[in-house]
């Protein structure tokens, strides 16, 4: 029986989805062992720059600085005089109180992990208006965990975002072991997350996440990241960590600050990291259990394993949350199968939004 070009079309494609999911499954291993031998990577830093940098960050006192620092809102008196195993700073835009409420009620309740302190704060910017301005206020004096710098949030102050975190970190939060920023649409599994972290040999140099290698600078002039050749000439940007969530040591923190004024700002917020770090003789470590900018398709016993999970819906974020907080811990078995169902319900969702787009397509081009 000779098959229709139609059905002919429809096999090719279960062949290739059927391929493509087994080789990540037997990936599966080769993500456990990539983690292992990433982390015991020795570094090496002998250039005098590198070494000076290293030794201004050392030497680091932000007593005198904080006279002129400018906060529209601080929770300094918050990390004074406090152990904090792993800050957790959340890149919120000041519009999305219900989305920050969210967090609050689930994984950002966490205060304890496994005997170690965790903090969880909110980042922002200014709104553009004045009500709600008033309203952040209110959540500000209510909750006490909100950070908010004196520049206008936008698409284009992202990177400022960031380094005013980095720069309220090292100077109201220097006792904060680890630093975890993330996005507020992310799912972070906290207890799982510290610990990986405890389990650490490596005490400083810590710059952990889903590691972007040869990205390519946005050159479009008309788009809204758009980076001039003369702000950053390079064809490639150097290895930097995803930033929809990655977690930092204390001192590299005080790296990033150090040589913060030497790197554009027009540059991405997790690439000015990158930079950051590079010229700080910091080299980013991958771990493949941060997803990255990807959602992960619901497992309980892969949530417990893994770090993060991206584009989160809000009942998704309680109902995941509600699951993997409950009950007893995943035997090692049921964590394979659990991250192997994870990886295979990931690229089926996937296999089914690319052939819903296409189907999309067709009919736009068939309409015109």
């Amino acid at each position: 029986m000779q098959l229709t070009p139609c059905r002919l079309r429809t096999h090719q494609w279960c062949f290739i989805l059927f391929n493509v999911l087994l080789f990540h499954v037997l990936l599966f291993g080769a993500d456990l062992l990539e983690e292992y031998f990433l982390r015991s990577l020795p570094l090496s830093y002998t250039d005098a720059k590198t070494l000076e940098i290293r030794e201004r960050a050392r030497k680091l006192h932000m007593d005198p600085l904080k006279a002129n620092l400018s906060f529209t809102i601080s929770s300094a008196a918050i990390c004074s005089d406090r152990e904090i195993f792993l800050l957790v700073l959340v890149c919120s835009s000041p519009e999305n109180r219900t989305r920050r409420n969210v967090i609050r009620q689930t994984w950002g309740n966490v205060t304890d992990a496994r005997g170690y302190a965790v903090l969880t704060l909110f980042a922002l910017g200014k709104p553009a208006s004045l009500t709600t301005q008033l309203e952040i206020n209110e959540e500000a004096e209510k909750h006490r965990d909100i950070i908010e710098g004196s520049f206008i949030d936008s698409l284009k102050t992202q990177t400022q975002k960031m380094l005013m975190s980095v720069e309220w970190t090292v100077t109201f939060c220097p006792q904060a072991r680890y630093i975890l920023k993330t996005d507020e649409d992310v799912f972070v599994g906290i207890q799982s997350l510290a610990g990986f972290l405890l389990s650490l040999t490596q005490l400083e140099d810590v710059y952990i996440g889903r590691v972007i290698h040869h990205a390519v600078p946005d050159r479009a002039p008309q788009s809204p990241g758009v980076v001039p050749v003369p702000q950053y000439p390079e064809e490639f940007y150097p290895d930097y960590c995803d930033g929809s969530a990655f977690v930092v040591s204390q001192d590299v923190a005080r790296k990033v600050y150090v040589v913060a004024e030497e790197v554009p700002v027009s540059v991405p917020p997790d690439v000015f990291v990158g930079i950051c770090a590079g010229k700080a003789g910091v080299t980013p470590i991958h771990s493949s259990r941060f997803s990255g900018e990807k959602h992960i398709s619901y497992n309980r016993c892969c949530y417990k394993f893994i770090f993060t999970s991206s584009d989160m819906k809000e009942d998704e974020l309680f109902k995941d949350w509600k699951e993997t907080s409950g009950g007893g811990d995943c035997s090692l078995l049921e964590t394979y199968y659990g991250l192997v169902s994870c990886k295979v319900l990931t690229y089926i969702d996937k296999f089914k939004q690319f052939n819903l787009d296409r189907i999309k397509n067709e009919v736009l081009h068939f309409a015109d």
